[in-house]
């Protein structure tokens, strides 16, 4: 999924793959390549998916990475008792919704801190991505509800999966892509519009943003 310069999302490439294989992801990027996305995105958004990482380092390696705060929530939480996982969300909550990274920063290390000595898995799980978890706070703070999760392809997929399971073994690989697609067309129709699709050109051209805002350059 990407957005256009008027801030509208769409589908810009879709292509069946081995579960999360380096090479499929690869031939999906390269393909996007192929069809004029030369210099790829600014930003990527996923979730721990290594096979995704390692073919975006090899096809747009100036492309910046964001961990998907939802799935990471989800992680780390699985590693604690049930009886802490609400205190805990609550935490996690308090990173990825600080007004500026030095008050996330504050919040991360007092996760870790709070969970590292008896539950190190959990805070080893959340340290582990520190610096991805937090891109975000580098561009437009209009943009960050739109990036700090997969969400927006994520809630899709999910109808998506639910008529594939149903049609499995039914459908050729031509057809089921062909059905995929028109499944997603569909759903774009109730695609939210990026915020502040005006910054979306000088995020593209390299303008810095600091906590969400624009960083003016000193005039020489």
């Amino acid at each position: 999924m990407g957005a256009d310069p008027s801030g509208h999302k769409e589908l810009i490439g879709l292509w069946d793959g081995y579960r999360e294989s380096e090479q499929s992801w690869k031939e999906l990027l390269r393909d996007l390549q192929s069809r004029g996305l030369e210099y790829g995105p600014a930003l990527a958004i996923g979730d721990g998916a290594l096979g995704f990482w390692k073919a975006l380092r090899h096809v747009y390696g100036q492309s910046r990475w964001q961990r998907c705060w939802v799935h990471k929530t989800a992680n780390v939480l699985d590693k604690l008792p049930k009886a802490l996982q609400p205190q805990a969300k609550q935490r996690l909550q308090a990173i990825w919704m600080a007004p500026d990274r030095q008050r996330a920063e504050m919040a991360f290390d007092l996760f870790v801190a709070t969970y590292e000595g008896t539950y190190p898995k959990a805070a080893e799980c959340l340290a582990q991505d520190r610096e991805v978890l937090l891109t975000f706070y580098d561009f437009p703070a209009e943009h960050w509800g739109h990036i700090r999760t997969t969400n927006p392809i994520e809630s899709t997929f999910a109808t998506v999966r639910l008529r594939t399971n149903k049609t499995r073994g039914c459908l050729s690989r031509t057809t089921m892509l062909a059905m995929v697609f028109k499944l997603y067309q569909s759903a774009a129709k109730r695609w939210h519009r990026l915020r502040a699709a005006h910054y979306l050109t000088e995020v593209m051209q390299g303008m810095a943003f600091k906590d969400g805002l624009r960083v003016e350059q000193n005039a020489a």
